[in-house]
């Protein structure tokens, strides 16, 4: 039995929205597999666009009155069900095992219920201490199901009145594309590199593009017009386009990183047209893409897409709560996550989801006569579990504040910055007085050990890093290494102590929360541009995440062959790129000459105690640990040349 356009459509998008579920989970799980996952967010939005418009059209051109109400109704019961699950089980697992993830609680479940939760998030979201004092939240993937509630409450509205005035298909299209190409633009004038661009990713006017491309698409691409019967020619054109269209959408998902500038300069707004073409050949009857993506592994995966989406992040957050060293079972620790989301999206779509969006008045009724015992088993656990949720919710309005971005951790780093401001300032403004030799490597002569020996005797100095192995004869000549560090908040926590160890008025220190390496290649040009780059750079980055042998070439072709890197590898044991960021150091360190890798991860195995409760930051103990061995391995290093 032939199935009609409509049904054939649909289930091609099983297989784009497989893809984009996939995507998003695979990223999560580890952004080195799928570095950019999260563009599986905009084939979302684009299929719920062209649906949704496309299924007003084909009622009210056909003679049909288009129902708001009953449109509402059935969002409500294909939406609510889940999203109510999800919130609530969650808060049952935090209320017996994750109290400290109560705080806000009660706010996000009602934001999300109003349709609001992406904006609640731009302005109450999660800093970068709470990613890593165990305080992730479990539902900031959440912000997506806002932006389509709110598309679907204002956009059929919208339509009623359009096609109330006899407003043409054609101008209802430019109208899509005006206001797409707009919010597109908006978000590239409000990116600001450096910045935290949280309000451009979560804002609904930021993302409105992808839904509206999709809205576009559906006025000028109708499912229900779209015959069989292309010339051999014309259908050989269409699946060409097909092809280059995934293409272009998988090379953009492999390679684009969710720091890249260009990300939000236009590549999101790209992705979302390149995937808008595809899904047009994909609504095609004569297309084999339509065909490619109709099986049953991906019709299975796709009609659970909407609660594989919902159940990863808790999941993974309270997997991985529970067991911390991540890193050292990368492939394991990710299969056992995805395991448990399909098994409690099974539980939830079979027991919860379906049932409720079908169920009536009289299937409450008839539930009690004519259930079985573990129908009734299930629905009761289903209501203990819903209850604790509510329990959760009226609990949250009174749980205290974690207040991690006030901890021992975030003031001394935030302690740390403003200090370092003024002297990295004058810093740079000293070395370009000075023009410093780059040839000026640290290097020891018999003479320059002969006056440190005299310095460390009459003039000691930094006397409390001697227990962290380091001599006085190294902390004077520590003084006359020129040097350059760029890092994250390790080193931002451990600047301080840096800035004692070397002299803070010739050596840059620049550290900042949340820095990646595609950052820190502009900061060290910036440096380079001005003359002030030292022939010793320290780098300290991919604590937050994972970066590639091409991306390293680039700090080392920017640094130059005259200069030497010492690049510290990484200990965030609770992450799964630790082990790929120390593979690539250690290949690259064959590979360059001129790069040195100072081996923090080996050092501090087993040692607890140098860590915070995130494992990944040192306390101050740690700090001193951490400093003393990285200026050790730099002397050391030095001795060699």
């Amino acid at each position: 039995m032939n199935k009609s356009p409509k049904r054939r459509f649909i289930t091609g998008f099983d297989g784009l929205r497989t893809l984009g579920v996939i995507g998003v989970i695979m990223y999560h799980l580890n952004p080195n597999v799928f570095s950019g996952g999260y563009l599986g967010v905009p084939i979302f939005f684009l299929i719920s666009g062209y649906l949704i418009t496309d299924h007003f059209f084909n009622t009210v051109d056909y003679g049909g009155s288009f129902s708001l109400s009953n449109f509402y109704l059935k969002r409500i019961k294909r939406l609510y069900p889940g999203m109510l699950f999800v919130l609530l089980a969650s808060g049952a697992y935090i209320v017996l095992f994750l109290k400290n993830l109560l705080y806000h609680f009660d706010q996000i479940f009602a934001t999300n219920v109003l349709n609001v939760y992406n904006w609640w998030q731009i302005f109450n979201g999660q800093s970068y201490f709470e990613r890593f004092a165990n305080n992730e939240s479990p539902f900031t993937h959440l912000w997506t199901l806002s932006i389509e509630g709110q598309f679907y409450i204002i956009w059929p509205i919208l339509l009623i009145l359009f096609s109330k005035f006899h407003v043409k298909k054609g101008r209802i299209f430019g109208f899509s594309m005006i206001v797409s190409i707009a919010s597109a633009i908006w978000m590239a004038i409000l990116f600001k590199p450096g910045v935290d661009p949280s309000r451009i990713y979560y804002g609904t006017d930021t993302r409105l593009f992808s839904i509206l491309l999709g809205c576009g698409l559906a006025l000028v691409w109708p499912a229900e017009k779209l015959k069989e019967g292309l010339k051999k020619s014309d259908k050989w054109k269409l699946n060409i386009v097909g092809l280059l269209s995934f293409a272009l959408m998988l090379l953009m998902i492999f390679t684009i990183k969710d720091s890249d500038p260009f990300l939000y300069r236009g590549g999101m707004f790209i992705f979302s047209v390149t995937t808008c073409i595809f899904i047009a050949v994909v609504a095609h009857p004569d297309s084999m893409w339509n065909g490619l993506l109709s099986n049953k592994v991906f019709h299975y995966v796709g009609s659970r897409s909407y609660g594989l989406y919902l159940y990863q992040f808790p999941v993974m957050i309270f997997f991985e709560s529970k067991f911390k060293n991540i890193a050292d079972h990368p492939i394991l620790y990710p299969v056992i996550e995805v395991i448990l989301i399909i098994l409690v999206t099974e539980f939830s779509f079979r027991f919860v989801e379906q049932p409720l969006a079908h169920a009536k008045w009289s299937d409450v009724k008839n539930f009690f006569r004519s259930s079985t015992g573990l129908q009734r088993v299930l629905a009761l656990i289903i209501a203990i579990i819903s209850i604790t949720g509510c329990y959760g919710v009226v609990k949250a309005v009174s749980a205290p504040n974690p207040n991690v971005n006030h901890s021992q951790l975030a003031n001394k780093i935030n302690k740390n910055e403003k200090a370092n401001k003024k002297k990295k300032q004058q810093a740079i403004e000293n070395l370009k007085k000075a023009k410093q030799k780059q040839n000026a490597t640290g290097k020891m002569s018999a003479a320059d050990y002969a006056r440190y020996k005299k310095a460390a005797k009459d003039h000691p100095i930094n006397t409390e890093f001697e227990k962290y192995g380091l001599t006085q004869i190294d902390l004077q000549r520590l003084k006359d290494v020129p040097l350059t560090a760029v890092g994250d908040s390790v080193m931002a926590d451990g600047s301080d102590n840096f800035l004692k160890l070397f002299d803070d008025k010739k050596v840059i220190v620049d550290a900042a929360v949340s820095r990646q390496l595609v950052a820190s290649l502009d900061i060290l040009q910036d440096y380079k541009s001005k003359g002030v780059l030292a022939p010793n750079i320290l780098i300290g980055l991919g604590t937050n995440g994972p970066f590639n042998m091409q991306q390293l070439g680039q700090i080392m072709s920017l640094a130059g062959s005259q200069r030497h890197v010492y690049w510290i590898n990484v200990h965030v044991p609770t992450r799964p790129w630790e082990n790929t960021v120390n593979g690539v150091l250690s290949q690259a360190q064959k590979k360059y000459k001129n790069l040195t890798v100072i081996d923090w991860n080996g050092y501090s195995n087993g040692h607890t105690d140098w860590f915070y409760d995130d494992n990944v930051h040192p306390n101050p103990d740690g700090s001193m640990y951490y400093t003393s061995f990285v200026a050790k391995e730099i002397l050391k290093s030095l001795d060699k040349k």
